[in-house]
């Protein structure tokens, strides 16, 4: 469902806003059932007093409440039984009070004590109000919403349209409205920044975890780059399976991250230790150590993978939502671990190079340096 919550001062100018969009909705293809909150209620009778019912001295009060004796009637006395309360109600008897004809030929009572009928001290008018009306600030708001046909159009393909064709038109064909996304759409956006915000918390604190095991802090970039390729590996996943991208899959990525850190780690601790025990050179040791760890990291992409491809074929209603995240965590690990083996040895190169940059400028600034022989 496509929610969107359209607010004005001026009800009618924001009824019009929303039958504008109503129309364009039907418009798309792909969406149906189209709606919108500011559904008529039932019918209604506003009362208004005539001239002749001001002049003899009625207010509106005085014929609601009459009416109300009339056809609801009036409570006159209670009566006791047990524990249980009985009211004593008087008014008209039932055929009296069945159709519309009974309430024009009501007499209402003057305060002279006489009667006069209904339709000479008030005018009748049948209308319908809206069953509910919200209002936010002072403003009305009117929620428009539609049903998305998946086998058509996808629920994210509609709303890109939406916001990039009929909001900025109707804004400029209706000055004054807001809108504002409501609904399962608003949800998703206010969880995805949330889920964003926590991610960014989630890689600093395995930021400090890998800085402080690796005792660098340029290590932890290097095996942290490995975690973007697990998400575009995860995106081409779902495009070659057919899947649309949703809120789960991005849950998918992010413990799809997990793993590909733990790859990346795997590589690197083992470079290092190859440093610190023996004599190689950086181009060696990265070398040997992406030969010791081709078992490991292969292993453990293919435990991943095949661990969750029955999952990838689940036809059952209960496992259809869990599907898109087995596809963003056998895909991404699939795509990672080719990317882990070829691109961590060359940033772990690069890396290399750096830090072992200052001293090589010094050393070529060395050479370079005019020397000077005395003489005796």
């Amino acid at each position: 469902t496509i929610e969107y919550e359209l607010s004005h001062q001026d009800d009618e100018f924001l009824l019009s806003a929303v039958e504008w969009l109503k129309g364009e909705y039907d418009k798309i293809p792909g969406m149906d059932e189209i709606l919108d909150s500011s559904s008529l209620g039932k019918r209604q009778f506003d009362i208004e007093l005539t001239p002749a019912g001001e002049a003899a001295g009625l207010k509106p009060a005085d014929v609601a409440r009459q009416l109300r004796q009339t056809f609801f009637g009036d409570e006159v006395h209670r009566i006791q039984r047990g524990r249980q309360e009985l009211k004593v109600m008087v008014r008209y008897p039932r055929e009296q009070r069945r159709s519309t004809r009974d309430l024009f030929n009501t007499r209402i009572r003057l305060a002279d004590g006489t009667e006069a009928p209904l339709s000479t001290v008030a005018r009748v008018i049948e209308s319908r109000s809206y069953s509910e009306i919200r209002r936010v600030d002072g403003r009305r708001v009117v929620t428009v919403s539609g049903e998305v046909d998946t086998a058509i159009a996808t629920p994210t393909e509609v709303t890109n349209q939406i916001e990039a064709n009929l909001l900025p038109e109707l804004t400029l064909r209706f000055p004054g409205v807001q809108v504002g996304q409501s609904g399962f759409g608003r949800e998703q956006s206010e969880d995805l920044g949330s889920l964003a915000d926590t991610a960014m918390v989630a890689l600093l604190v395995i930021y400090a975890l890998l800085a402080s095991q690796l005792k660098s802090y340029a290590q932890p970039l290097v095996i942290l780059t490995a975690i973007p390729f697990g998400a575009a590996g995860a995106l081409v996943g779902h495009f070659l399976l057919g899947f649309n991208l949703s809120f789960i899959s991005i849950f998918g990525i992010v413990a799809l991250s997990g793993v590909v850190v733990n790859d990346a780690l795997v590589l690197v601790d083992r470079y290092n230790f190859l440093r610190k025990t023996s004599e190689m050179s950086a181009i060696e040791a990265v070398v040997s150590a992406s030969r010791r760890r081709f078992r490991a990291i292969l292993l453990t992409t293919a435990t991943t993978a095949l661990g969750l491809t029955p999952m990838l074929f689940e036809s059952s209603l209960q496992a259809q939502f869990l599907v898109p995240f087995a596809v963003s965590l056998a895909t991404g690990i699939v795509f990672a671990s080719a990317i882990i083996l070829f691109l961590v040895p060359a940033l772990v190169i690069v890396q290399e190079d750096i830090k072992h940059l200052p001293s090589r400028l010094r050393r070529g600034l060395d050479t370079k340096r005019p020397q000077t022989i005395g003489a005796d």
